[in-house]
């Protein structure tokens, strides 16, 4: 193998110069190639083309020849039977044999020449050869005696073979001509039939063929429509044929040529052409064939291809060597010019190329080599002060490295530190769900020590086996999506310690971006005590809402009676007692009420019965419901319902909607100043369906936003708390959510508080008919 490689080396081009030549000689060389082959192809083609129906029209030329021969003698023999009905019928036999025997040696290809009665018996014929013979079953009698001329296909002697002498070793072959025969008053006297000597046919063929088949070894065949072979070589004579060229003749193509195997097996170009007859002459069906070997006549092809071969390796000779010298001269400018490089970066060149030599792309070339050379003696000093003052350079940029990384430092430390500080547990967790941090608040809560989890499986450590397909499954949903619902906001998960106790904690994650690799930064708050405390105070008030609500029932039933007048001789001074005990019962009855709904929605015990509704008509039975209200306040209702809006559908739960409605309208009442107006809207936000409630109130204190949607939540205003017991917008948020929607509220920019109830569309299909 190095041995190869070095050869090939050897022989690979050393310059551009070489490259140059060798790309115009095989350029050249190819070009010459597909010229040559073009042409080539196409002339031999023509060549084929022209000699093929040469052929084709030698063969036309016999069987023209041949129907023409045919023609004549149908003719001789149609006008001798017409002659003969002329004579005289008083002739005697004598006289009809003297008639005939001159008709024959005028044409010496008549071997027989006769007329029949209508019985098919021979009254006289030439050289009175079958005379007295019944030749009735004859074929050319029996079509002569239908009333029209005969012509008979090539056949065999039958009774003439013993008559006649035999000249050669081929048996005796004749076409019969026939017509009827009549005397002058048109009464039928028989039948005028001539055998027409086959060696006609093979006078014909020494005349056209012979003289090409020395000259272009051809060779010429006749075959009857049968496919048998009539005239031609002896080794196919009486032969039948089944060659493509006999099919096309049969199907009336014109005459032309075809290249195919005969039975010899050899291939052969055969010209063919079918006979057609002549004027009223209809033919026999013959063929003329005319074939000639493959090889031979494809000689002129084979000449024409080695002339092309030879003529186009000349013309690549020529154009490779024009190549070599063109590739010379366009590189003579280029060694020139490396020439000049060379002595200039040996030091004895002026330092800059010369550009008045050689073509415009050398020119260009030494101009911006010039160019390269000053901006490199410009480096070149740029690098030799840059070498003067490097190690400053290295020196300052070291400090500044130091003083970086002690900030970085600071910062982990300060970070670190944080995180140690913090109440709450903190763990990093990297997108596979491994321990990566853990401070000690978390070896607190867990009772795992940050050495034993780092690189563990935070679910294997601390999440209960009934989640850990759901905490695998947002693991496998951030690493596809690269977002989990439960980022960014604060959620209350169930988790166990190192012992298996299960604490509740309120969990807030996010997801930070590093240059190393994205982790989970996890803050958990044990709500343990607090989840207690919830639960005593949700029994708590509980058992005051039930142990207050029989008796307030009560109360509020008498007060009622007692308000409504029922009671007789009751003071004025009593009545207003009345009335403004009744008014408070009323509110208590409407605060315990508010307290169980808050007990049954937390618990899970209230159950929503939502179906697909237009929400339009439940906006004006809220608001007609809060019409008095509304009018006692002094505050006018407004419903912004459009005709799009009247067409809204949600899967709502009316009764639980109705609910939520009437809070909102009436703390938006009374926190509104006599004279105003409230306004209820509906519409779609953000693909939904939204509610909107607008005041034009105070606004909400900005101290108490966070706290808004709290139980028993009320703002420092003493008015407001008289009114209320801080569990409607409670009550609200948790309606709407467990419809699958939200509640927000915002500041109006003309003053007063919008709330908004975000709820979703209704499926199609959900809604009611």
């Amino acid at each position: 193998m190095p041995k190869v490689s070095q050869r090939l080396s050897s022989i690979r081009p050393r310059g551009l110069a070489g490259y140059l030549g060798l790309a115009f000689s095989a350029l050249s060389i190819a070009l010459t190639v597909v010229v040559v082959a073009v042409v080539e192809r196409e002339a031999s083609r023509h060549v084929e083309h022209t000699i093929g129906h040469g052929l084709g029209e030698l063969a036309a030329q016999a069987s023209d020849k041949l129907d023409r021969g045919m023609f004549e003698r149908y003719r001789e023999v149609r006008l001798i039977a017409k002659r003969f009905a002329l004579a005289d019928a008083g002739l005697s036999q004598a006289d009809w044999r003297q008639m005939l025997d001159d008709v024959r040696q005028t044409y010496n290809y008549y071997s027989w020449i006769g007329l029949a009665d209508p019985q098919g018996k021979v009254m006289v014929s030439a050289g009175g050869m079958l005379e007295g013979a019944d030749v009735s079953a004859r074929p050319w009698f029996q079509e002569a005696r239908k009333g029209a001329g005969h012509v008979g296909d090539v056949h065999e002697a039958l009774l003439l073979s013993k008559l006649l002498p035999q000249t050669g070793a081929e048996p005796m072959r004749f076409v019969d001509v026939a017509f009827p025969f009549r005397d002058r008053e048109g009464k039928d006297r028989g039948v005028l039939g001539a055998h027409l000597s086959w060696q006609w046919a093979r006078d014909v063929e020494r005349s056209i063929i012979e003289p090409l088949e020395s000259e272009r070894q051809v060779e010429a065949l006749i075959v009857s429509k049968t496919g048998l072979v009539l005239l031609g070589p002896r080794s196919l004579q009486g032969r039948t044929l089944d060659l493509p060229s006999l099919g096309k003749a049969r199907a009336g193509a014109k005459p032309g040529y075809v290249i195919e195997t005969w039975p010899d097996g050899k291939s052969y170009m055969t010209g063919f052409a079918a006979s057609r007859g002549y004027a009223d002459y209809p033919g026999l069906g013959w063929t003329v064939l005319v074939r000639q070997d493959v090889d031979t006549a494809f000689v002129p092809v084979a000449r024409l291809r080695s002339y092309g071969l030879w003529s186009g390796i000349t013309l690549a000779l020529l154009f490779s060597l024009a190549g070599v010298f063109a590739a010379r001269r366009i590189t003579r400018p280029l060694i020139q010019l490396n020439a000049e490089a060379a002595r200039i970066r040996d030091g004895a060149g002026t330092g800059l190329l010369p550009r008045e030599r050689g073509y415009d792309e050398v020119r260009a070339l030494a101009g911006t080599l010039n160019g390269l050379v000053a901006d490199l003696q410009r480096r070149q000093g740029q690098l030799e002060e840059l070498n003067l003052t490097l190690e400053q350079r290295v020196q300052e940029r070291t400090q500044a490295l130091s003083e970086a990384l002690a900030v970085v430092r600071q910062s982990g430390q300060r970070i670190n530190a944080i995180l140690e500080s913090a109440q709450d547990a903190f763990i990093g967790l990297d997108l596979r769900g491994r321990v990566i941090d853990w401070n000690t608040e978390a070896e607190r809560m867990f009772g795992w020590a940050r050495d034993e989890v780092i690189g563990r499986s935070l679910g294997a450590l601390v999440v209960p086996e009934r989640y850990l397909a759901s905490f695998d499954k947002a693991l496998r949903m951030v690493q596809e999506t690269g977002y989990v619902s439960v980022l960014e906001r604060r959620v209350e998960r169930t988790v166990h310690t190192r012992g298996g106790v299960e604490i509740a904690v309120e969990m807030t994650t996010r997801l930070v971006a590093s240059a190393d690799a994205d982790f989970f930064a996890i803050f958990l708050r044990d709500i343990s005590q607090r989840k207690k405390v919830d639960q005593m105070k949700n029994e708590l008030v509980a058992t005051v809402s039930h142990e207050l609500r029989t008796p307030l029932t009560s109360m509020r039933a008498s007060l009622s009676l007692l308000a409504s007048g029922a009671v007789e001789g009751v003071p004025l001074d009593a009545m207003e007692l009345i009335e403004i005990a009744h008014r408070h019962c009323e509110r208590l009855v409407r605060m315990v009420n508010e307290m169980l709904d808050v007990q049954k929605i937390e618990s899970g015990q209230v159950q929503l019965v939502c179906t697909g509704q237009q929400v339009a008509p439940i906006l004006r039975d809220a608001l007609a419901a809060m019409e008095g209200h509304a009018r006692q306040a002094g505050v006018h209702l407004a419903c912004l319902c459009g005709d799009a809006a009247g067409a809204l559908h949600a899967e709502v739960d009316g009764d639980r909607l109705t609910q939520v409605i009437t809070n909102l309208v009436s703390n938006a009442i009374k926190f509104s100043p006599r004279g105003a107006t409230v306004d209820v809207a509906l519409g779609t936000h953000g693909g939904g369906l939204r509610i909107s409630v607008l005041d034009r109130g105070a606004g909400i204190p900005h101290a108490f936003r966070g706290r808004i949607f709290q139980r028993f939540a009320q703002s420092e205003d003493e008015a407001a708390r008289r009114q209320g017991s801080g569990l409607g917008l409670s009550i609200s948020k948790n309606i709407v959510e467990a419809h699958g929607g939200s509640i927000t509220f915002a500041d109006r920019e003309q003053g007063g508080t919008v709330f908004h109830v975000d709820l979703p569309l209704a499926r199609a299909g959900a809604v009611m008919s």
